[in-house]
């Protein structure tokens, strides 16, 4: 695999190696329960790095580790590392300690930083052990997919699901009331036009007391865009095409229109948060991570439905995966821990404790997220839900999307050269 190293870690020291689990050479590449070589695996330590957002995740990601330790059949012990998840600079610390010989075994992982990873031959394929794990059907095929996507291959898995979050739409019940809507959109189309149902001067004076939509045309606005592009039949393959170009001109037409706000131009997530919560605005997008404190503002009045069905269908998924070293000694061994973090129990603790939402199919079952009706929209979008495509140019495409977005909406350029121009940028 030809390599590529990035220059923002090529200044970087190494870091001290750090020793994987031994065992017999001849075990590698076979799978862990339900395989045939599975009962070959030696009692061994797994060294495994992780980030935690708060002392509480930390909390719970050393007794997901403890009850792994004390229960696992082959008596593999994993001794986890806490590191910063420092504004993202986690996965640059990841690198230079991988390109220095020191990588751990397993590392919790982001799959925008797959390619640096990938290119360099870090990673182990974990293909195999997945083929042979009797419980793979567990986690949708799309999950799969976009792991794959992100590792630059169909035919090799990089990274192993373990969390999601789905963007979904939030609505304002009482709003819908009183815009004559009676149940939520079920179409593409139906949602455009709920957005301009619900755009309304509710005390006569000639302005718009509510906004249909909460446009984020600010910084991370490129994942609530993306269901309109999907709506008409577009997608991020070809932002060129007639069918995105038509999605583009949907949100113009929605701003140019007076259905969001003035200040959609700029704002990002916390002003949409802010504006839906104040009752500015009817609709916004976000995931299941607001829902508590909404739940705490608005009471009953909040709910929730997935991104329609136009055209296309397609909604932004946060992501948290793990991966496997290639420089891991004792590679069936480390996929038991990754199995015990994708499934069953270690997959149960741990969204339990976090609200993300589970890729295991079995987990998604239980009681704690099928009560929850923001939990059960989320799971409503794991068929179809993906990211902006994981290249060299996706960072900076990032960086500039709002910029070149600003100029479409209030009219410097058309939504076909809006479309050029992002095109060239992601996809050149």
């Amino acid at each position: 695999m030809k390599k590529k190293l990035l220059s923002v870690v090529l200044a970087a020291t190494m870091v001290a190696g750090m020793t994987g689990c031994g065992s017999n050479p001849e075990n590698k590449g076979s799978s862990g329960k339900g395989s045939e070589s599975s009962d070959n695996i030696e009692p061994c330590t797994i060294k495994f790095q992780y980030w935690a957002d708060n002392t509480d995740y930390s909390s719970l990601m050393q007794d997901i580790i403890k009850k792994f330790n004390d229960e696992n059949e082959y008596d593999i012990t994993v001794e986890g590392e806490e590191t910063p998840w420092d504004g993202g600079g986690y996965s640059n610390t990841l690198f230079n300690a991988a390109m220095g010989g020191g990588a751990p075994d397993v590392a919790t992982f982001k799959l925008s930083a797959a390619p640096m990873f990938v290119n360099n031959d870090l990673f182990a394929d974990l293909t195999p052990f997945v083929d042979k794990w009797d419980e793979k059907d567990d986690i949708a095929d799309n999950i799969y997919q976009v792991m794959k996507n992100a590792g630059g291959s169909d035919d090799s898995l990089y990274l192993m699901p373990w969390n999601t979050q789905i963007l979904y739409i939030y609505y304002r019940p009482s709003v819908f009331k009183e815009a004559g809507i009676t149940q939520t959109p079920e179409t593409y189309d139906e949602f455009i036009e709920d957005i301009k149902k619900c755009t309304m001067d509710t005390d006569g004076d000639g302005k718009t007391d509510i906004y249909g939509f909460g446009m984020r045309g600010g910084a991370g606005g490129q994942e609530p865009w993306g269901d309109f592009i999907y709506g008409q039949g577009g997608s991020f393959d070809d932002l060129t095409s007639k069918e995105s170009v038509k999605g583009m001109q949907d949100f113009i037409d929605l701003y140019q229109g007076g259905y969001v706000p003035k200040s959609a131009t700029s704002d990002g997530f916390q002003e949409t948060l802010a504006n839906f919560q104040s009752g500015l605005t009817a609709m916004f997008v976000h995931h299941v991570g607001s829902s508590k404190g909404l739940i705490e503002a608005l009471g009953d009045d909040v709910d929730a439905f997935m991104v329609p069905k136009g055209k296309g269908q397609w909604t932004s998924m946060g992501d948290t995966e793990t991966v496997m070293f290639e420089s891991c000694e004792n590679k069936e061994a480390a996929f038991e821990w990754m199995k015990y973090l994708a499934a069953n129990e270690g997959q149960k603790m741990w969204c339990e404790g976090t609200g993300q939402v589970p890729v295991d199919q079995k987990v998604q079952k239980d009681d704690y997220f099928q009560n929850d009706k923001f939990m059960k929209v989320s799971m409503e979008g794991i068929d179809f839900a993906g990211t902006v495509p994981v290249k060299d140019t996706t960072t900076e495409w990032i960086s500039n999307w709002p910029a070149i977005i600003s100029q479409a909406l209030t009219g410097e350029i058309t939504a076909e050269e809006c479309m050029k121009q992002l095109d060239a940028a992601l996809n050149k």
